[in-house]
């Protein structure tokens, strides 16, 4: 009976907190909408997700999270000084193959989300069969050790988080 009024709980908490940090604005009117956008948002749109994803450990998502920002500051850095102080011919672009072991479309879409968000990375396409995603690189000598960061980083705890 709650699924029904309530079909996904995470995107409805979400929606609220996204709301109020966006209202800027903490009154019970801003409250009471964003309450309004967290209901209506997900109960509209509930019949187009036919299977909600299954989180298995929905604590390890700070962990990701903190990580994820951490590499983000880090990365604007490294990126800022290979900008301004690397000389062109030291650069090394690389095109990176990272084969996954995640299954989940949704693990798969936060892990290329992810490397994208991340300065000098981006993620180019995901293999026709689901199998590995092509990632472009700003400067990676070592293609093999961006390969590995990636997958020790990001996906082994989003397989936590997913799978």
């Amino acid at each position: 009976m709650i699924r029904k009024f309530l079909p996904h709980p995470y995107l409805t908490l979400t929606l609220i907190l996204v709301w109020l940090l966006l209202a800027n604005a903490y009154t019970l009117n801003s409250l009471v909408f964003a309450v309004l956008v967290g209901l209506v948002i997900p109960w509209v749109t509930a019949p187009y997700w036919p299977a909600r994803p299954r989180i298995a450990n929905p604590l390890k998502i700070i962990e990701y999270v903190g990580v994820v920002i951490w590499d983000i500051i880090v990365a604007n850095i490294t990126v800022a000084r290979i900008v301004l102080f690397m000389p062109n011919r030291d650069l090394h672009p690389a095109w990176v193959v990272v084969p996954l072991d995640l299954v989940t479309p949704e693990a798969i879409t936060v892990l290329a989300g992810t490397i994208t968000m991340t300065p000098g990375t981006l993620t180019a396409e995901l293999a026709a069969d689901g199998h590995s995603l092509l990632v472009h690189c700003l400067h990676a000598p070592d293609a093999d050790a961006v390969r590995d960061e990636i997958k020790t980083r990001y996906e082994a705890r989003l397989k936590e988080i997913f799978e």
